[in-house]
């Protein structure tokens, strides 16, 4: 019995030792490693997808080592310190929106980027973050579920950027930051009621929004109905996706062997599609593998948010939670045919470097909630 005690006990420390060094350094262990993971599946995926480019390679390691960096730093900062830091992230986001209206750089039809010279920054993606950010901390001093005249001015904060970056134009990326703020109503309680006439509204109004969209905005809408009726032009894409996916079958065609990207028919193989890509590879077990991680990330993001402190943290990670889940949702739906295509890239897995940096860094501040609670518990 005594030497039972003596050698369960060093065990004990050692375990609370090694928390006690994830909780000085503000990481969720948990997130970490699915990120890791997600990470590696990402690296593993571009050495096919991209035919084997070791500059794309090299180019993607680094950007994912700068996002870790990112989310390590904002995962230091307490969820109060970024509660006083919203309305100013948010106004100067806004602002920096209203720079790419006028002073914006052109690239592939849409005017989304500004040039400082040495470097080039998206404003969009730190609304992103932003958005979400500003609803919660309005939101979380008031009467929850709000009152009426509070959902006007949270419409009000949510509506500007995504007009703005809709009038780019950003479609994807708009819907996203419009998912997010709209994310912080649910989470704070609004009624069912509410969201049934919205959705009453939004359909009165299709026929409104239809004539309002650019003619490449309808051809998608078309395209993604019947995408046969154009299979060498605007259909190409979607149709090269399904027979990717289709053709890896439940076990795949193995590593390396993606036919559809190798012999180039599957357009942004290593960018929006690259799900196709590891689709044709690892089958139908590998996505159900995939999905699997993303949905574990999303389910510990919302036991975090569940199990935060204050009205703002919930709200937040919450709506961060959410919000990853949609760029999955679309980004999976726009492959497989059943969303049109808006350009969304598959979260942490596709070639990129700042919607991969606003990513890990939002899974900074809901590492930085959850971190942050346990020392005020403490």
């Amino acid at each position: 019995m005594n030497w039972h005690r003596q050698y369960t006990q060093p065990v004990t420390h050692y375990q609370q030792k090694k928390g006690d060094w994830f909780q000085r350094l503000h990481i969720d262990p948990v997130l970490l490693f699915l990120l890791i993971l997600l990470s590696s599946i990402s690296l593993m995926v571009l050495m096919s997808a991209g035919h084997e480019d070791s500059a794309l390679m090299y180019r993607q390691a680094t950007r994912l080592g700068i996002a870790f960096i990112a989310m390590f730093i904002v995962a230091q900062i307490p969820p109060h310190l970024l509660k006083m830091l919203s309305p100013a992230l948010f106004v100067l986001g806004v602002l920096l929106l209203l720079g790419v209206l006028f002073f914006g750089e052109i690239g592939k039809g849409a005017q989304r980027w500004l040039d400082f010279g040495f470097f080039r920054f998206q404003p969009s993606e730190l609304l992103k973050l932003a958005a979400p950010m500003m609803i919660a901390g309005y939101l979380a001093d008031k009467h929850l579920p709000p009152r009426p005249k509070h959902l006007v001015f949270a419409t009000v904060f949510i509506a500007i950027p995504t007009l703005l970056i809709a009038k780019q134009p950003d479609l994807g990326t708009a819907i996203l930051i419009a998912t997010s703020g709209i994310a912080v109503l649910f989470l704070a309680g609004i009624s069912w009621r509410l969201i049934g006439i919205v959705i009453a509204i939004g359909g009165a109004l299709t026929p409104i929004i239809w004539n309002l969209m650019k003619g490449y905005q309808r051809q998608r809408v078309l395209t993604f109905l019947n995408p046969e009726n154009d299979p060498l032009g605007t259909g190409y894409h979607i149709i090269q996706s399904k027979i990717a996916i289709g053709s890896g079958g439940i076990y795949g065609k193995g590593w390396m062997h993606s036919s559809q990207a190798r012999l180039e028919f599957l357009p942004e193989s290593s960018t929006d599609f690259i799900f196709s890509v590891f689709a044709e590879e690892f089958g139908l077990l590998g996505c159900i593998a995939l999905l699997s991680i993303y949905l574990l990330i999303f389910l510990r993001a919302i036991y975090i948010a569940i199990q935060a402190q204050d009205t703002y943290s919930r709200l937040l990670a919450g709506s961060l939670a959410l919000t990853f889940f949609v760029y999955l949702f679309v980004n999976v739906g726009m492959v497989t045919g059943i969303l049109p295509v808006v350009g969304v890239p598959l979260p942490l897995v596709s070639y990129g470097g700042t919607s991969m940096v606003t990513l890990l860094i939002s899974f900074g501040i809901i590492m930085s909630i959850q971190t942050h609670r346990k020392l005020l518990s403490s």
